[in-house]
């Protein structure tokens, strides 16, 4: 890709503009706001050679070097020690400097219009307080389990509300399978479900929504786990320090997950949103957040494998292996 020459906003300062001359960038920049000058800037002229001061008045000085093969002072004898040398001596001025004066040659950078240079490669996995993240497929057998302690919770709890919501609509769900089967399509005359049935079904998610809430956000206030969360060895931790999450925000994750639950009668709208939710770590780069997580400020991160571990304490960082970026 040739770009033509000409006054360019520079991609490594876009609030100034320099002067690309089709190989690389030359003069000093210039606000980008600023016309720019009719074709390339001046070349500024190299610095003044370095002048040596004058001896005081009284002082004898150097005799002039002899003349060599080379134009410009040359160097003569050394003086002898202690002496300081004359204003003869030494390399001529100019000597030593390295590179072309500022704004001079073609610095670093990409042509106009080209992408500034980034990561080569991936960038690497943040660490959060030293920590790996947790996987997916760690976090999703973590719910799965927790699901699963809930479930069972409710069906001591909640069961016998469950079974008479059953009741109310048995009548109902006979009849239509008797049609079924003497092919009668026919919806008129149908048993309705009891004036209880209504009642029941919000009982049954407030108690379902009350124990997922004890069950999940004092173990999460406490240490950062659930029980399925202590089985895959990952905890939740606040973004910003390695601390407990407190009741708070234990609350603030659990709610943006469990309380669509109460939504469940509204044509399963509750239920969209927890699978949204729970699919979301998976669109979320780099900290990898549910919706949830996002909402208490939290991160999920995977405990080493060492003695206490499964305790919810993470191990002392190694001084070799330092953490990485903690955004």
């Amino acid at each position: 890709m040739s770009v033509q020459p000409g006054w360019y906003v520079d991609p490594a300062d876009p609030e100034t503009r320099r002067y690309w001359d089709g190989e690389g960038w030359i003069g000093a920049p210039i606000p980008v706001d600023a016309t720019p000058p009719e074709g390339p800037p001046p070349v500024e002229p190299p610095p003044p050679p370095v002048v040596s001061p004058a001896a005081p008045a009284g002082q004898p000085t150097a005799p002039p070097p002899p003349a060599g093969p080379f134009p410009g002072p040359q160097p003569g004898p050394p003086p002898g020690p202690g002496a300081h040398p004359g204003p003869g001596y030494g390399p001529p001025a100019g000597y030593g400097q390295q590179g072309p004066p500022p704004g001079y040659g073609h610095p670093q950078g990409p042509p106009p219009g080209w992408p500034y240079p980034t990561w080569p490669v991936r960038p690497p996995q943040p660490r959060p307080h030293g920590l790996p993240l947790a996987g997916y497929g760690a976090r999703l057998v973590a719910r799965l389990i927790d699901l699963g302690v809930v479930f069972l919770l409710n069906v001591v709890v909640n069961g016998w509300f469950v079974w008479r919501y059953v009741e109310e609509f048995t009548p109902y769900f006979r009849e239509v399978f008797r049609r079924g089967l003497a092919n009668n399509p026919s919806t008129e005359g149908l048993p309705q479900p009891g004036e209880q049935a209504g009642g029941l079904q919000v009982a049954i998610l407030l108690i379902a929504t009350a124990l997922w809430f004890a069950y999940e956000v004092p173990a999460m206030a406490g240490n950062g786990q659930t029980l399925g969360k202590r089985l895959m060895g990952i905890r939740a931790v606040p973004v910003e320090a390695d601390q407990p999450l407190g009741f708070g925000r234990a609350l603030r994750r659990w709610s943006t997950l469990g309380l669509p639950t109460l939504l469940w009668y509204c044509c399963g709208l509750g239920l969209l949103l927890q699978l949204v939710d729970a699919a979301s770590p998976l669109f979320d780069q780099p900290l990898r957040q549910a919706l949830h997580d996002k909402r208490a400020q939290t991160v999920v991160v995977r405990l080493p494998h060492a003695p206490g571990a499964g305790t919810g304490t993470a191990t002392p960082h190694d001084p070799a292996n330092p953490p990485g970026d903690t955004p």
